[in-house]
């Protein structure tokens, strides 16, 4: 593999950093150079987020333009839909089926978009959708979407499981260890 491309995007308080730090910790243990960044909009009053990781044999900078990513964690649909353009052709997108209504359309002057999975389906053909949030509220905290679907990526890429495993255990603080792993093992199993 000469890099992986990777963006998490979602809103504040999703676990989007955490995400990040797990899929940095891979990489780190599979001897990869290894950048993050993360860019934040008004991530504490619920705003968008995004962070960008890039991996492989070495990496000069962590930004991914346009076109670029080779797989895209959306924790909500429209933060899915917003950052579409950034996936390859060839990509792959997970998809929380979460819906967040930002500003615009809480105060009524927007509305949320219908059908958002569908057209991203006309254009991708790697779209894996599922609704993280039930599978994180079975396992016992709603905050594990972002291990939900960390699980579902480990699933389909060639990453053995093993080393998820242990960059989940030493990332995850204690307290929240054994419902994060039920999480990321229920969503590995989902799709």
């Amino acid at each position: 593999m000469d890099k992986l491309n990777i963006m998490i995007v979602g809103v504040g308080g999703q676990g989007t950093l955490l995400a990040s730090r797990i899929l940095g910790t891979i990489a780190f243990k599979m001897n990869y150079d290894v950048k993050v960044s993360e860019v934040h909009g008004m991530s504490q009053r619920g705003g968008s987020v995004v962070t960008y990781i890039k991996y492989g044999t070495k990496i000069y900078s962590p930004l991914i333009e346009k076109g670029e990513a080779d797989i895209i964690l959306a924790f909500e649909k429209l933060e899915a839909l917003r950052w579409t353009e950034y996936l390859n052709n060839d990509g792959m997108m997970i998809i929380n089926e979460q819906e967040i209504a930002p500003m615009p359309i809480i105060t009524g002057t927007a509305k949320y978009p219908s059908d958002i999975i569908n057209i991203i389906k006309q254009k991708y053909k790697n779209i894996f959708t599922l609704d993280a949030l039930k599978i994180a509220k079975q396992c016992g905290n709603l905050k594990a979407v972002n291990i939900v679907l960390l699980g579902v990526m480990a699933a389909k890429t060639a990453i053995a499981k093993q080393i998820w495993d242990e960059a989940i255990r030493e990332t995850v603080p204690a307290k929240v260890l054994n419902v994060n792993i039920e999480a990321f093992n229920a969503g590995y199993q989902a799709i």
